[in-house]
């Protein structure tokens, strides 16, 4: 039996990852969720699992939409290689979602790996294209690779909170105020096709890196 290329926090990092999890879901009882775009996607791709894409520093208020986003499909989450990444995996988790370790930096090969079989199972998988170091609104190549070799369409979530605190980190990451408004925006899916050219491929990067761009408010940024 081969070897499982899967790594697991610490004890510490899991619990401080679930006390922050539940940090989150208190904190989004409070918060008033407008979903745009929706039902749309649910029509287009219905029965198809779908890469979701949203910058990370947007991405405090996602684990709470799972249940309106994808029903009863297991969402699974890319998270870094890091400390950090394994308290997210940690709060991740008591939300109901799976997770894949590894970055563009570690472990990158091995969680795209891991990424397709989740696609391939019928899950829908989450990403953030600028994380885990940024730059912060570029998107790397990865969720474009993913997508490229699995035929599997990238949906963009913008998030975009009425008021928030800013905490100060690469990107300036988003905790939406107790209260607040949170609207979520789907936008139509982006289909990468197998056989690019890498000018063609780098159009395809640049595209998505547009369309979430426009998508997002971040002129506070």
């Amino acid at each position: 039996m081969a070897k499982t290329q899967e790594i697991r926090g610490s004890k510490k990092q899991r619990v401080i990852g679930t006390l922050v999890g539940w940090l989150i879901r208190v904190m989004g009882w409070t918060l008033r969720y407008k979903f745009s775009g929706l039902e749309q996607m649910r029509v287009k791709y219905v029965g198809r699992p779908v890469i979701f894409a949203l910058w990370h520093n947007r991405i405090f208020a996602m684990p709470y939409t799972k249940p309106v986003l994808s029903n009863d499909r297991e969402v699974c989450v890319l998270t870094s290689a890091s400390k950090d990444g394994a308290i997210l995996e940690a709060a991740v988790r008591s939300f109901g979602l799976t997770a894949v370790r590894g970055s563009s930096s570690r472990r990158g090969a091995a969680a795209l790996v891991a990424l397709r079989r989740k696609l391939s199972a019928g899950a829908s998988v989450t990403i953030t294209p600028d994380g885990p170091k940024g730059p912060c609104y570029g998107v790397q190549p990865g969720v474009v690779k993913l997508a490229q070799s699995t035929g599997v369409p990238i949906v963009v979530v913008s998030v975009n909170f009425s008021r928030c605190w800013r905490v100060n980190s690469w990107d300036r990451f988003c905790v939406p105020k107790p209260f607040s408004k949170v609207e979520v925006r789907l936008e139509d899916g982006v289909e990468i096709s197998e056989e690019l050219s890498n000018d063609e491929f780098e159009s395809e990067r640049l595209k998505l890196e547009r369309l979430m761009n426009e998508s997002v408010k971040h002129e506070n940024d």
